[in-house]
């Protein structure tokens, strides 16, 4: 059984952002060697997410609207900690912070449009995403 992890780092400019992570995820895989297995990526910060969906301008807009409408900016209990982040907490529990994607003949085996996509709902500061390939 092989495995790789790797790491990497958003500082992204918005409060929230979305990233298409898919080439990243790729070549992870490419460089783990493994020729059947799965990989796991997943946001290492409960104010951020991933999934798989779609690549389209207007489907992400219309995914920040429907994560906005269901937990919008607003005054949070847990904002008493000093904390301005509650939504972002609440988006993270609506879209989940990772996947596992299968891996088929040394590449991601995924359907004709999905894409993996970071999720970003408190930026503006470092945060990190792990991808970890297993199989053989």
């Amino acid at each position: 059984m092989k495995f790789l992890t790797r790491y990497r780092t958003f500082n992204t400019r918005r409060k929230r952002e979305y990233i298409n992570i898919t080439g990243f995820v790729h070549e992870v895989v490419g460089e783990s060697g493994v020729q059947e297995g799965m990989a796991l990526v997943s946001a290492m910060h409960i104010t951020a997410g991933v999934w798989v969906n779609d690549a389209e301008e207007g489907l992400l807009q219309d995914i920040d609207e429907w994560l906005e409408s269901l937990a919008p900016f607003s005054d949070y209990r847990h904002h008493r900690t000093g904390e301005t982040n509650g939504d972002a907490h609440l988006k993270n529990l609506l879209v989940h912070h990772q996947v596992i994607l299968p891996i088929t003949g040394g590449d991601l085996d995924l359907g004709p449009w999905q894409q993996v996509y970071y999720a970003e709902f408190d930026g503006r500061r470092p945060k990190r995403l792990i991808v970890k390939v297993m199989g053989e």
